[in-house]
């Protein structure tokens, strides 16, 4: 039996080559950056990044997805070298410590470098838009590929915000991007679609794709929802028109967020504070072990 409202669309689907936890998974964020939309600058120090993702492991997480570049809107991009520098020997010394790493990059040779030095995945919120070589280069390394749904770089991404169906839309994009991965030799076991909340979205869009989970299950691969700490939360939470809440105050309506992905069939949620949806995929993988006995 399914809840007409929150009833997942289908079991959960790990891709080959990631963690099988019988629940929705939990990725921690680290952004190694001076200029992220939430905690830039806070592990931008090499050393401190290394230790903000052992503690994110000791927490729960899954995977740390290790980033050095700022995706937020109107961020600027950073040159390779830079983005190197940043990332590499923080996703070494983790994988050295046994912890399960995802490289947050656009950029092919940032991808390679980071599968060299430990990742276990490559997460790009471009989809293979940004680099040509990409999917080349993720065919070749043969590790899991997170696609996301993305129509411009940050500095004009607010500006693409334009949508009919808005589910619809997203699935038409991402089927196109389907098609051309495989093309390069990606192996659809091994790919994720991200829907790219608050990327060329306003917070109605983000709302209708968390609602929309169960349509684009029908392209038929893991889902990866990334809702941590974004607008969309923020407007939710405004109160009467008052200002919306800072991204810093949206970590426990994130939690419900990461539980309503979950429930609606999510493979894994992105998120800051690793605790608090570790608790809420926990409690909607029991809250749909008893949809499943009914």
């Amino acid at each position: 039996m399914q809840s007409p409202a929150l009833g997942r669309a289908r079991p959960l689907i790990p891709p080959e080559g990631l963690p099988r936890r019988g629940r929705c998974l939990v990725m921690g964020i680290l952004n190694v950056t001076p200029d992220s939309f939430s905690d830039g600058g806070l592990y931008a120090d090499t050393r401190h990044a290394i230790d903000r993702g052992l503690e994110l492991a000791a927490q729960g997480a899954d995977i740390v997805d290790v980033g050095g570049e700022s995706t937020r809107p109107g961020a600027r991009p950073v040159c390779l070298d830079e983005e190197l520098a940043r990332t590499v020997p923080v996703v070494r010394e983790l994988a050295r410590a046994g912890v399960w790493v995802s490289a947050d990059t656009m950029h092919a040779p940032v991808a390679r470098a980071a599968v060299e030095a430990g990742a276990r995945l490559v997460n790009d919120v471009s989809g293979g838009l940004a680099d040509p070589a990409m999917a080349g280069a993720v065919a070749a390394a043969g590790v899991p590929y997170v696609a996301m749904h993305w129509r411009a770089p940050s500095r004009e991404m607010d500006h693409r915000a334009d949508y009919g169906d808005v589910v619809a839309d997203v699935m038409a994009e991402l089927g196109a991007r389907l098609w051309r991965l495989a093309e390069a030799g990606v192996d659809p076991a091994r790919i994720v679609l991200d829907p790219g909340l608050g990327f060329a979205k306003r917070p109605e869009h983000d709302w209708a794709l968390l609602a929309g989970l169960g349509r684009l299950w029908e392209l038929g691969f893991p889902l990866l929802v990334g809702a941590s700490r974004k607008r969309f939360i923020g407007a939710a939470l405004a109160d009467g028109g008052a200002d919306e809440v800072p991204p810093a105050g949206r970590d426990v309506a994130t939690a419900a967020v990461s539980a309503l992905a979950a429930v609606g069939g999510a493979f894994c949620v992105r998120v800051h504070d690793v605790r608090a949806s570790l608790d809420a995929v926990r409690m909607a993988a029991a809250y749909v072990e008893c949809l499943d006995r009914t």
